[in-house]
Order: C-alpha cells, then sequence, then structure tokens
C-alpha cells in the first residue's frame, strides 16, 4: 500500500481542484445535453409505443459513464482524506549544553578556617596530704533464711513499690540529606532513550529529550518579549528517591516572568531517574538552566 502523506495545505489545494474539476464535468455535460436538445439536424424517428420519447437528449445512456466518473471523484477525495498527515510544530531549542552551564552555577568552594593555636599545658599544683580518715565500724546485716525478721527489724526495710519498666520511645526517622553530587547523577527518563546501551548516547539522548519537553511547555513571557528580554534562568530542585521532582527554587532569573515560567515548568516535569550513591537510591540536588532566546 501506498504511503501517503498530505500536508493541510496541500489537502485544500486538492479538493480545491478536484472540485472544480466535477463542477466543469457537470457543465459541460449538462451544455451538451442542452445543445442536443435545440440542435435541429438531431433527426430521431420517435416511435409512438417507444419508452422515451426524446431518445438524442436521453440522459440515463449517460449513466455508466457519470458512475465511473463519480466513483473516480469519490476515490481521489478519499485518498487525500487519508493521506491527511497533521505536523507538530517544530519547536525551537536554543543550543546550548547543560552540564556545562551546570557547573558555571556552583558555588566556590569554601576552604575550612586554620585550627585555633593549642592551649598552653595545665600547671600541677601540689597539695599537701590529709589527715586519714577512720572508716565506720563493720555492721552485719545478714539474716539467715529461717529467721523470722522482728518488727523493728521489717521496719527497717524500704517499702518501695516496684516501678514499671517503661519501653524507650522509638526513634524519629531520620531525613536523608540531598546530595550535591553522586555515582550516578539523576537523569530525565524518556522511552525513546532506554534501549541505548551506551552511556554518553544515552545522557545525550536524555538531555535532548528533556530540553524538548522544557521548550514545547515553555509560554515565552509577553513583558519580556515586548521588551526584549532575553537571559538563562537557573532553577535548582532535588529529584527524590523516587524520582520525584520536588522544592523547585529559582537560582538565578533574568525578570519580567521568566523565572517564573521556567519554574511553572519544572514543576511539570514527570518523572526521573534518581541518582545512585552506594549502590542504593538517593536524593540529589539538579540544577538546570533554562535560556530565554527570542527567535
Amino acid at each position: 500500500m501506498l504511503d501517503i502523506t498530505i500536508s493541510g495545505k496541500e489537502l485544500a489545494v486538492g479538493i480545491a481542484v478536484l472540485a472544480s474539476l466535477l463542477l466543469a464535468v457537470i457543465y459541460a455535460l449538462r451544455r451538451y445535453l442542452a445543445q442536443r436538445s435545440t440542435d435541429p439536424k438531431v433527426k430521431e424517428i420517435i416511435h409512438p409505443a417507444a419508452r422515451n420519447k426524446a431518445p438524442a437528449v436521453d440522459a440515463l445512456r449517460w449513466h455508466n459513464t457519470v458512475l465511473r466518473g463519480g466513483l473516480t471523484f469519490s476515490l481521489a477525495f478519499v485518498i487525500l482524506a487519508f493521506g491527511w498527515t497533521t505536523y507538530e510544530s517544530e519547536v525551537f531549542i536554543p543550543e546550548y549544553e547543560v552540564y556545562e552551564e551546570i557547573m558555571e552555577t556552583v558555588p566556590p568552594t569554601a576552604f575550612p578556617k586554620p585550627p585555633p593555636p593549642p592551649l598552653p599545658p595545665p600547671t600541677i599544683e601540689t597539695v599537701p596530704d590529709e589527715e586519714p580518715v577512720e572508716d565506720p565500724p563493720f555492721i552485719d546485716t545478714y539474716v539467715e533464711p529461717n529467721d523470722v525478721l522482728t518488727d523493728i527489724a521489717r521496719s527497717t526495710l524500704p517499702d518501695v513499690p516496684p516501678s514499671p519498666v517503661a519501653p524507650p520511645p522509638p526513634l524519629p526517622p531520620t531525613e536523608e540529606k540531598p546530595l550535591k553530587f553522586a555515582e550516578q547523577m539523576p537523569r530525565f527518563l524518556s522511552p525513546e532513550c532506554e534501549s541505548i546501551a551506551d552511556e554518553k548516547e544515552l545522557k545525550q539522548c536524555a538531555q535532548r529529550e528533556m530540553l524538548q519537553f522544557i521548550y514545547k511547555q515553555i509560554n515565552y513571557p509577553a513583558i519580556a518579549r515586548e521588551n526584549n528580554v532575553q537571559g538563562t534562568v537557573v532553577i535548582r530542585f532535588i529529584v527524590s528517591k523516587t524520582g520525584e521532582v520536588e522544592n523547585a527554587e529559582i537560582l538565578r532569573d533574568t525578570g519580567a516572568g521568566c523565572g517564573a515560567e521556567a519554574l511553572r515548568v519544572v514543576n511539570k516535569m514527570p518523572k526521573w531517574k534518581p541518582g545512585r550513591q552506594g549502590g542504593r537510591n538517593v536524593p540529589v540536588y539538579f540544577n538546570l538552566p533554562i535560556r530565554f532566546v527570542l527567535e
């Protein structure tokens, strides 16, 4: 079967041509029959018992021709209808490397302060010997198992009820802090890229699909367009252990509504592949630059 793709403009032109051709054929056939009906040279012997009293202008004798022509035009219309293909509008994506822009936004490392100087050694003071203290006299309080305690001896025993041992309180859940860098950084998930085995090509494909999603969703702010505002907005967010985009915030803004628009699109992102550290999923910070460029 032929693979025919026709755009909307081509479909409109084809329908207009077929409609014009059909009207021209109808007009020519009507004109021909009208001329035949008034032509004095046409001499037809009309039998009184004939079914058609005017065989010279008999339209039914064109039945097969008109039927075939109608089927041809109908088939042409059907081919145009099935060949009509809608094309998505091309998304304008500025050329830049996402990960290079990310490295530019990393703050400089703060070097630790030097340790304070060591303390001076403590001074040892001699203490004079104290007078010896005599130990208190020893009192034997041992009781034989078969002895009966007197009221006085019993009264000397402490009467303290046993206290129940309460279980220790549960430990509060420890919230894992997001990492700035991981052994495997988070990656935008796309069905078109998951079958790629090469790590470098997979990373490039994921970046391309991410930019395709972002610039398809972004609406350039009207105030920024009117004032010719361009630049790069940097959004920082956390890719959780389950791949969710959380706590998105603006790190760098060009103004005129560009930062708010970029933040809106980032919050609409689907799940990512989470970062991994030590063989397990971990939350990781991700800095995403979005460039606003007027076409």
